[in-house]
Order: C-alpha cells, then structure tokens, then sequence
C-alpha cells in the first residue's frame, strides 16, 4: 500500500533537515553570529570585506557615517603639505617639536629621581 512507504520517508526528511538545523547551533558557537553572509558571488565578497574593514565586525550593520571622507582626507593632506612647504612654518615646527621633546627628557629625568628616593 501506499501508507506503506511514509515512514522511510519521514526517516529521510529529519536526516536531511539535520545538518540544517544544526548550521544555526554551529556558527553560533564559531562565529558568534547565528547567520552567515551568502558569498557566492563576487559582490557579497567584497561587502563582508568592506564591512569587516570599516568596523571590524561584518555582521554589524553599517551606514554612510561608517564610510569615511575622501575630500576631509584630501584636504588634511593638502594642509600639511602646504605647511612643509612654507620654510618659517617648518622652522617653527622644528622648534616645537625639540621644545616638547626637552620637556619630556626633563620630566622622564625627575621621575627617575623619584624612583629612586
């Protein structure tokens, strides 16, 4: 009869639905996240990379404020070029720069002298 084969067929159904199931319990424990991004094509790819890139965490959701600016970027580089340029601001820079490293020498000097007291 046709009843006859329902048990086989239940029997196969819950062994192919296992690994299924089981993938949730699995990458739960592995990666922290229940679901896995589909990279089977180039495109997912290369969202897991940049979104991995940009937080550090790929199953996080990320918006525009994630992304940072090009122009901001091009213009800080711009500035500091202009800077080396200029030969006082440079000097001046210079300057600075021995200045705050005097002072980290004097300050690191008495620490010591504290040490050792």
């Amino acid at each position: 009869m046709w009843f006859e084969i329902l048990p086989g067929a239940v029997i196969i159904t819950t062994l192919l639905s296992v690994p299924i199931y089981a993938m949730y319990g699995l990458q739960k424990l592995t990666i922290g996240n229940a679901f896995r991004r589909n990279m089977d094509e180039r495109f997912g790819r290369v969202m897991y990379q940049r979104d991995f890139r940009l937080t550090d965490n790929p199953y996080k959701m990320n918006g525009l404020e994630q992304i940072p600016d090009e122009e901001e970027d091009k213009k800080d580089q711009r500035d500091q070029n202009e800077d080396l340029d200029d030969p006082v601001l440079l000097k001046k820079k210079q300057k600075e720069r021995k200045l705050k490293e005097k002072q980290e020498e004097k300050q690191r000097k008495e620490e010591e002298k504290q040490q050792r007291k």
